[in-house]
């Protein structure tokens, strides 16, 4: 059991990260991409009417299920009336009451849109619905109609629309002709083909639909037809028969009940007004996060302050780099000063930049070398040397920052970002390397350990994985299951290979 225990590890911290980030990326839409925008529609619901007298009452449907659109935030906006919300089946409304209203009365509902391209949820089957009874000769036409459509049609959703095409063509003639007398209006024609389609037993619904068009102040709902197809309800054109919505319309109400609905009222007045913006994507996903009541953003580094969040941003590329530096130890071969070194150089490269960052460290270190050699003349015991050391450090930071001030250079300015201990501590081990192996292993170990720094920096300066990890903390257990998987390999590393490679070409080479 124990072999599979790091496997089986591994595996677990894999599907949790890359679930969580599934989850995030593609049910709450958080951005993939750093600086990403997204389209929000705000659309707005005006209620005017004058009052007869009494207590009124204003009735409203409000979207429940939004297919394509999610629902970020909405306000009901009125003055000296109570507020009530139900539930129903696919919609909702909005009751405002009032004792003694004087004067002209207007209402507001507002809500705030977010395009989701998520396919419309499924529903649960309805059954066959009631046929409508006619009179002759509707009834006998509607029959020989529907037997028609049953014939040039595979299914529920093509039937639906052969039937609308056959009612709103050209050829509209014969037993069709018969149902055409709405001079195309949608309300009516769809009322029509809710009652043929009860012949064929097809449930079907009316849908109130709201046209998103930028700017407009006075949008007028459209009707569009809904049929079951026994696992959703599909919407279809009742003029044309095109299926499924298109991108610029938003379900607002279902069924053929009125929007607004007015007690002790008159003049009732119902407008729609929309306006298109561009917000930050991630705070679009935070939003929707909020209106899902999802438990799993409570736990993100969004949540915390913000100057928390930019330590944080950096922070949680630390594990990237500390990757990056397994790879290139234990597979490539390169070898460093310590383990965490060249990670906190590389953090330091985010702000002076690599090419200035490397002058200035090798200057640091190579000042600092020379002082410490000098140090081991004095035969000091190992914590005053590097108590000395870290002293001598820091003066020669302060000396070279105020020098580089003076002659302009102001990203050498960024020197006191090093981390003075972990310098002093690479000159500590520097020395030691060189008075133990030479000078030839301690440049060594000092260019490998700026070549790891280097390509930490490289990924570790990178927005688009900064905002990956912040975004996404989750994938830091990815980062933990490869460095786990890492942390097994005990095979030839990239230089020993090289190296081998020539030993056995010169064992091949005759005497």
């Amino acid at each position: 059991m124990k072999r599979f225990h790091l496997p089986l590890l591994i595996l677990l911290l894999l599907g949790a990260g890359f679930g969580i980030f599934l989850y995030k990326a593609t049910l709450l839409d958080m951005p993939l991409q750093p600086g990403a925008t997204a389209d929000t529609w705000v659309v707005e619901s005006r209620i005017r009417f004058q009052p007869t007298g009494g207590a009124a009452e204003v009735r409203l449907r409000i979207p429940e299920r939004l297919p394509n659109f999610a629902r970020l935030d909405e306000n009901f906006i009125s003055r000296g009336y109570g507020l009530t919300t139900s539930h129903g089946t696919d919609d909702r409304v909005a009751q405002w009451t009032s004792r003694d209203p004087r004067g002209e009365q207007t209402l507001y509902y507002r809500t705030t849109l977010y395009r989701d391209a998520s396919a419309g949820p499924h529903a649960e089957y309805p059954g066959p619905v009631a046929p409508r009874e006619w009179d002759e000769p509707f009834d006998s036409a509607a029959e020989a109609l529907i037997q028609s459509v049953r014939e040039r049609s595979s299914g529920i959703q093509s039937f639906a629309t052969v039937l609308v095409r056959d009612l709103g063509g050209t050829g509209a003639n014969g037993n069709a002709s018969l149902f055409v007398m709405d001079d195309g209006d949608r309300e009516l024609r769809t009322q029509t083909l809710i009652d043929l389609l009860s012949v064929a037993r097809i449930p079907a619904r009316a849908v109130t639909v709201i046209p998103l068009r930028d700017g407009h102040r006075n949008i007028e709902p459209e009707t569009w037809l809904e049929v079951h197809n026994t696992e959703r309800w599909v919407p279809v054109h009742p003029l044309n028969g095109n299926i499924d919505y298109p991108d610029d319309v938003v379900v607002w109400s279902h069924g053929d009940a009125p929007i607004l609905e007015v007690r002790n009222g008159t003049g009732e007045e119902l407008r729609f007004a929309v306006t298109r913006s561009v917000q930050d994507a991630l705070g679009t996903a935070q939003r929707l996060g909020e209106t899902l009541d999802t438990r799993i953003l409570d736990f993100s580094p969004l949540e915390l302050p913000l100057g928390t969040q930019n330590t944080y941003r950096v922070l949680l590329m630390v594990p990237l780099g500390a990757m990056i530096i397994v790879l290139l130890r234990n597979v490539i071969g390169i070898q460093t000063f310590g383990t965490f070194m060249p990670v906190l150089i590389a953090l330091s490269f985010r702000e002076t930049q690599l090419l200035a960052g490397v002058i200035l460290f090798t200057l640091i270190v190579s000042l600092g070398l020379a002082v410490r050699f000098y140090l081991e003349h004095l035969r000091l015991l190992l914590v005053p040397r590097l108590a000395a050391v870290v002293s001598v450090v820091i003066m020669l930071m302060l000396a070279l920052s105020i020098l580089a001030h003076h002659l302009g250079l102001e990203r050498a300015l960024a020197l006191s970002l090093f981390p003075m201990v972990i310098l002093a501590m690479t000159i500590e081990r520097m020395s030691v390397v060189w008075e133990e192996h030479g000078p030839a292993d301690a440049i060594s170990q000092g260019v490998g350990s700026l070549i790891v720094a280097a390509a930490a920096y490289g990924l570790m300066a990178s927005r688009q994985l900064e905002h990956l990890l912040f975004v996404f903390p989750e994938l830091l257990l990815v980062i933990l299951a490869v460095t786990l998987l890492l942390g097994r390999y005990t095979g030839y590393r990239v230089t020993e290979l090289f190296r081998f490679g020539k030993m056995q070409d010169a064992l091949r080479k005759p005497d």
